[in-house]
């Protein structure tokens, strides 16, 4: 389902030269490199971070990645994903990050932090120790057409089944990340619904 008609804006908003945090796998700050070459071959260890938005009828907005990503480009994702940059606490740069990708600013709530590491052709990796969050919010959405390609809401029962039925269209932290908010983390997003999830 497309959602063409929706508003957009078209802000650069991702830089090849963007100072990320590398920390060793307890998230103690080793220093700082570019997001290039925190990229490069197969990763340095860095942090970032996840959002998983939902609206006020249960279901869970999804992103296709932008054409232009370096990495996964036009694979289906979680809502908004990225990088703290030096200077910056994990919940600010989501909190920046969400407002810049989808303009809204909902309140963001910790679910967990967990490592992976991911290679993607021979373009380069991802390895990240990842914060994940979860929101609630109706607002409109205007996505930014730089970092995605497409999107959608779709209802939990729908991404499980993406999930089982073509895990190749999706990127490997939202195969890692929802499974584990299902499984372990699924009554704090009850509790920001405020009804009971399914």
């Amino acid at each position: 389902m497309s959602n063409a008609s929706e508003p957009s804006n078209d802000r650069v908003v991702s830089f090849d030269d963007e100072p990320l945090i590398l920390v060793d796998a307890d998230d103690n700050v080793l220093g700082h490199d570019s997001k290039a070459a925190c990229h490069d071959g197969e990763g340095m260890l860095h942090r970032a971070f996840s959002i998983f938005l939902f609206n006020g009828a249960g279901q869970v907005l999804l992103q296709r990645r932008s054409e232009q990503k370096r990495l996964w480009p036009l694979y289906w994702s979680n809502s908004c994903c990225s990088h703290p940059r030096r200077g910056e606490g994990d919940l600010e740069a989501a909190e920046r990050r969400i407002h810049e990708e989808l303009a809204v600013s909902p309140p963001l709530t910790f679910l967990f932090r967990f490592e992976y590491h991911a290679r993607y052709q021979q373009v380069g990796a991802e390895h990240e120790l990842c914060s994940t969050y979860a929101a609630l919010s109706d607002e409109r959405i205007a996505v930014n057409t730089n970092e995605i390609a497409d999107w959608e809401f779709v209802t939990p029962e729908e991404l499980d089944r993406r999930l089982d039925a073509e895990p190749q269209r999706c990127t490997p932290w939202l195969k890692l990340e929802w499974p584990r908010i299902r499984s372990d983390h699924w009554k704090a997003v009850e509790a920001l619904r405020g009804k009971k999830a399914r």
